[in-house]
């Protein structure tokens, strides 16, 4: 396979940054959690920060970022806002910020409302509880998509004029429409490409079948990202026919590339993960590209363009 190592502008709509020695990270500053989707996670309990992402991404040209809330301590919801504010201040990056607050708390309302005061967050991340399988039954609806207190708390974000960051493995898609028609005036962003993790010729028709169904809500928009498996080096072609699949069904205007680093690093560096983004969409249209690339990301998240680190975007 031949790289294509195209020049063209990158909002990396998805990554972390965090520092251990500083800030407390429940996920990585304790003991490892057992299920985690890519499995042991050991070599990302480091701090990652600006400089070591101007490092992974230094052969490509990203003219912004967004980060997405990094599990940071439950107990100071806007902590982390705050740090990654005074990151941004310093080094650009991030451009916009997708905050937590959980939903189903009787405090809701009061950490949306402050997310919502500082004018680099563009949304929430609040993942609800969900079944370690398909099979699986809830043991209780608290904090899950069906508790009505969570509910309450999804449709707080038109108010606020917030998105919505989507994460559920993908038997929970079908569950999420009913999410998705609650919040019909919220932009609501599927979260790496809804978790295609069984590659098997049955689970990615399950998948493909969900998330087309999905798609089909003028209200969403996804992330072509995350597609690691645990288990398995990162497979080219497969991701090549997922990602084709998911822009055939979405359009060009309804997907963003992201890198979940430092995440993603588990399984691909950032280079080879850019360049292999390029070669998959190397047919589209320069305007598709630019919609693929950055101009989503821009769009979705209502970006200020004065604060992207390039002028050369017009």
């Amino acid at each position: 396979m031949n790289l294509i190592k195209e020049k063209i502008p990158i909002i990396d709509a998805h990554h972390h940054f965090w520092d251990l020695e500083n800030n407390y990270y429940p996920f990585l500053s304790d003991k490892n959690e057992e299920n985690f989707f890519l499995g042991n996670y050991s070599s990302l309990k480091k701090n990652y920060l600006p400089k070591d992402y101007n490092n992974d991404a230094i052969n490509h040209d990203v003219i912004g970022t967004i980060h997405c809330e990094a599990e940071w301590d439950r107990k100071d919801q806007i902590g982390e806002t705050k740090w990654l504010i005074s990151l941004s201040k310093k080094h650009k990056f991030p451009t916009g910020i997708i905050a937590h607050a959980w939903l189903h708390t009787k405090n809701a309302e009061e950490i949306i409302a402050k997310q919502s005061f500082f004018k680099k967050v563009k949304g929430i991340r609040s993942k609800p509880i969900t079944k370690n399988s398909e099979n699986e039954k809830y043991l209780s609806y608290e904090a899950t998509m069906q508790d009505i207190n969570w509910r309450s708390g999804l449709k707080l974000l038109q108010k606020y004029n917030l998105n919505y960051d989507l994460r559920v493995p993908s038997w929970h898609l079908i569950e999420a429409i009913q999410i998705v028609r609650l919040i019909p005036n919220v932009k609501v962003i599927i979260n790496h490409a809804g978790f295609p993790w069984d590659r098997s010729i049955a689970g990615l028709k399950k998948w493909k079948n969900s998330l087309r169904m999905l798609s089909k809500e003028p209200n969403t928009f996804i992330k072509l990202s995350e597609f690691g498996v645990k288990n398995f080096s990162w497979n080219y072609k497969e991701n090549r026919k997922i990602i084709l699949e998911i822009i055939e069904m979405f359009s060009p205007s309804r997907c963003m590339f992201a890198s979940n680093f430092p995440v993603s690093s588990l399984k691909i560096n950032f280079d080879d993960l850019y360049n292999n983004y390029k070669n998959i969409v190397k047919d589209f249209s320069l305007d598709e590209k630019h919609q693929l690339f950055w101009k989503t990301a821009l769009e979705v998240y209502n970006l200020d363009k004065t604060e992207l680190k390039k002028a050369a975007v017009k």
